[in-house]
């Protein structure tokens, strides 16, 4: 799941970088709101996590170019504590939730998880497809069938949970490559080869079909 941050404290952007990495995002951060709302605009990101009090354009205005231009990216705004008007004007200008400062990360990624699980309408729990089922929280995956059970890395796992909530669905390489990895990242497709190759070696060839010169396909083959 790719993610822009937009804050302009560097060190907490810095601490909120790592942290959300660990949890499975693929961050991008922007410190000032033009920046943001290039990046926002023309990049695919899944969710949005915008502070307010920003350099160069109010993140407010962002917010609202963003939803006047048609996008509909999950946003959550960061506000100072105690600042209801704050809260009122950016669900006003389209945010889908906040939260106050300081606060925990946790939290953060809780909030970011539900958004991510309305924005795409599936149920609480582990994500099922094709005899997998991926805990989201402890970033394992699981074979129905045998209950054997998979440790992944970051990489297999954003990768992994991209393919298992598209089910046959053509993914080009370039569509995967900008899904799992962040904007100052190479997107080396031979790289995306050799994940592809472990996540086929741990639950089974026929699972990851590859569409020569089209991509790959999740799900189509025996469960």
């Amino acid at each position: 799941m790719r993610l822009l941050l937009v804050e302009d404290d560097a060190l907490l952007s810095d601490r909120l970088r790592v942290e959300l990495e660990q949890a499975g995002f693929a961050v991008d951060v922007a410190a000032d709101g033009a920046d943001a709302e290039f990046m926002g605009e023309s990049e695919p990101y899944h969710v949005i996590v915008l502070d307010l009090g920003l350099p160069g354009r109010p993140g407010l205005d962002v917010l609202r170019r963003w939803r006047a231009g048609g996008n509909p990216v999950p946003v959550l705004i960061l506000t100072a504590r105690d600042a209801w008007h704050e809260k009122v004007d950016g669900f006003k200008a389209g945010a889908d939730d906040y939260l106050s400062k300081p606060f925990h990360t946790a939290e953060l990624i809780a909030r970011l998880q539900s958004l991510l699980r309305r924005s795409i309408a599936r149920s609480h729990g582990p994500l099922r497809v094709a005899g997998l089922e991926l805990d989201e929280d402890a970033q394992t995956a699981r074979i129905s069938a045998t209950g054997e059970m998979f440790e992944l890395t970051g990489t297999e796992f954003r990768l992994l949970r991209y393919l298992m909530r598209h089910p046959g669905q053509v993914l080009s390489k370039t569509r995967l490559a900008e899904q799992i990895y962040d904007f100052e990242t190479e997107r080396d497709s031979n790289v995306l080869e050799v994940y592809i190759n472990r996540l086929r070696r741990k639950f089974g060839r026929e699972l990851i079909t590859t569409r020569r010169g089209q991509g790959y396909v999740f799900g189509t083959g025996p469960a």
